[in-house]
């Protein structure tokens, strides 16, 4: 593809969908047809380049439209905001979601991941392979994980045109699968996120308790059942008393890292810069994850309440849910609700009455797991790939477009309605000391009840997986997803605490508790963890970008018996791991060994 402007031009289609985002252009340098004479000057240069952020959207849009983007539509859409096309071409590589060659118009992506391979998706992809054939206009892509892993093995269909169609199929079959792909529009509903919380409707719940009890596209269903007293009540208490709130109720993130929320809060509301921003990072790609999934799904006006109260505290007017992109139904039930709030004055110019502005925009991922890490996703917002930031500075200073920037995943700013419901003091009650309140856990593998469990900090491992109903011949449990680590059958006590498991030498992370029987060959899962990490490294960095590959490669000849001996390829995953870990730029590359060590130390997984 020629990196620079060309001849290239779009079909009808190509422009359409580019101009349904960003209206029609306005003169020749926009790539509008008139005559010559209006390139003597440039014009509007400042106010498209304004609009860089508008890149990705633009890529969903063509993408989502014919189904790949192409050189004469990219170069449309790089005239239209004034991107370099080389710039462009970079960005639509960068996502797993998007093709810059021909494609069929449906595509049907198969978790190949953690979960979905243990429940049989290598044979599941051989088996829709088989079936469709070639020339049956569909394009069967191996998938990381598609968010689905209390429903392996799934698959996910996405026919482009105007508008996009999708279906979800989990658990699926050969049948099931085809026939998604075939017509995504006739495909059986998908279930309900209440079948993905076993403990739906049971007394004591503080996060999931409206999960399977409200309409999820009913914001009067959801203000019936409590929502909305806990914007009123930050309205109340001014934004500093919502940090202090937040503050004394000793609420830490929930993505992995377990900074405090009300320490991030203070920083940015502090900064005399301006604007502020909020972000929601909804897009969790961990293996093994799917708590925000099934909060967004189940209970959608919770998070946009959420949102609101860290913007009023934090000085933010503006707030972006960054949404992973293989999340089609939780899309739509948030622009539903969106559009409600916005419509009651819950969202706008004027939040209930208070003088306060506040609105949310939803910008869609496309498949890559490094943006999760806060600084890459501010760099997809803004129109770049999604490679993370040096820090310092740090998002608080300088985050998105620059400004003091708060960001935390969704079940971190669910876990603010309780604080200011209840009160920080009863909520710090709950839990540990040092991890208070509850916490999800996303249970999958080898067990009876897999789904999202809501249990209080300081629940041992063994308690998690009783309530699961785990099966016989439990060999190992990992903790953390691909990012964690691996615990034995007999070290279930683990207490389910950021403390508690950094003391038993592994990691909470986000709350991924993965089960594996001993029909589940350990060697197979370590290669497959591997493969995913080097797939989703963003190259940035040394460490990550070659690490990762030669670690897939030791485990590779570990696994064929090919080349050096065990012995001396574990030497090397070993000196590889520490280097990826101390020099790495973000969390990716610093984590990519962890499990793969865990499973030697604590396993023996080569013995």
């Amino acid at each position: 593809m020629d990196l620079h402007f060309g001849d290239s031009k779009p079909t009808d289609e190509e422009r359409a969908a580019v101009d349904a985002l960003l209206g029609p252009p306005e003169s020749s340098w926009e790539g509008a047809d008139r005559s010559d004479a209006d390139l003597r000057w440039a014009r509007g240069g400042r106010e498209a380049r304004d609009r860089r952020d508008l890149l990705l959207p633009g890529l969903h849009a063509v993408n989502d439209r014919i189904g790949w983007i192409s050189e004469g539509a990219l170069d449309y859409l790089c005239r239209r905001l004034t991107v370099p096309p080389a710039e462009a071409y970079g960005v639509a590589t960068f996502y797993a979601m998007f093709s810059v060659k021909p494609r069929p118009a449906t595509v049907l992506h198969v978790c190949t991941d953690l979960a979905c391979a243990v429940a049989g998706a290598p044979e599941l992809c051989a088996g829709i392979e088989a079936r469709l054939g070639l020339g049956s206009g569909v394009s069967v892509e191996r998938s990381p994980c598609l968010g689905l892993c209390e429903r392996a093995p799934a698959a996910l269909a996405i026919k482009a045109g105007d508008p996009v169609r999708t279906a979800v199929s989990a658990p699926t079959t050969v049948g099931e699968a085809v026939l998604a792909a075939s017509s995504p529009g006739s495909a059986p509903e998908e279930p309900s996120a209440a079948l993905a919380v076993p403990q739906a409707g049971q007394d004591g719940l503080m996060l999931l308790h409206r999960v399977g009890v409200v309409d999820p596209s009913s914001l009067d269903d959801y203000r019936a059942h409590g929502g909305y007293t806990a914007l009123r009540r930050a309205f109340e208490l001014g934004p500093g008393g919502v940090i202090r709130e937040v503050t004394d109720s000793g609420l830490v993130g929930r993505g992995g890292a377990a900074f405090p929320t009300g320490r991030k809060w203070q920083a940015t509301a502090s900064q005399p810069d301006r604007p502020h921003y909020l972000v929601c990072n909804a897009d969790e790609s961990e293996p093994g994850t799917f708590k925000d999934r099934v909060l967004m799904e189940g209970d959608p006006y919770a998070l946009v309440e959420a949102m609101t109260i860290a913007g009023y505290a934090t000085g933010a007017h503006r707030g972006y849910l960054y949404l992973r992109g293989e999340y089609p139904r939780a899309l739509c039930l948030l622009e539903h609700a969106i559009t409600q709030a916005r419509a009651r004055g819950l969202l706008g110019d004027d939040v209930l009455g208070q003088g306060y502005a506040f609105d949310i925009e939803i910008r869609r991922g496309a498949g890559a797991y490094i943006c999760g890490e806060e600084t890459a996703l501010f760099n997809s917002i803004e129109g770049y790939r999604g490679e993370p930031r040096s820090k310092p500075p740090f998002p608080v200073e300088k985050g998105l477009f620059g400004k003091p920037t708060v960001e935390n995943n969704v079940e971190t700013l669910v876990n603010v309605l309780p604080v200011l419901t209840m009160g920080a003091p009863a909520y710090a009650a709950i839990g540990t000391r040092r991890s208070t309140g509850p916490k999800l856990f996303c249970v999958s593998g080898s067990v009876e009840r897999p789904g999202v469990y809501e249990v209080p900090f300081g629940a041992t491992l063994g308690e998690v997986l009783t309530l699961a109903g785990v099966r016989e011949g439990l060999r190992a449990v990992l903790l953390g997803g691909a990012a964690g680590g691996f615990v034995r059958p007999d070290e279930l006590d683990v207490p389910l605490t950021f403390e508690g498991t950094r003391e038993a030498g592994t990691t909470l992370g986000s709350g991924v508790v993965m089960a594996f029987d001993d029909s589940v060959p350990l060697p197979r899962l370590l290669l497959r963890i591997a493969e995913f990490f080097r797939d989703e490294s963003c190259g940035q960095c040394v460490p990550c970008r070659v690490g990762t590959v030669r670690q897939e490669e030791a485990l590779h000849r570990i696994v064929e018996r090919t080349g050096a001996d065990a012995a001396g390829d574990i030497a090397l995953l070993r000196e590889v791991g520490r280097a990826m870990r101390d020099a790495s730029i973000c969390g990716l590359g610093q984590t990519a060994w962890n499990a793969v060590e865990s499973a030697i130390d604590r396993l023996g997984a080569y013995e």
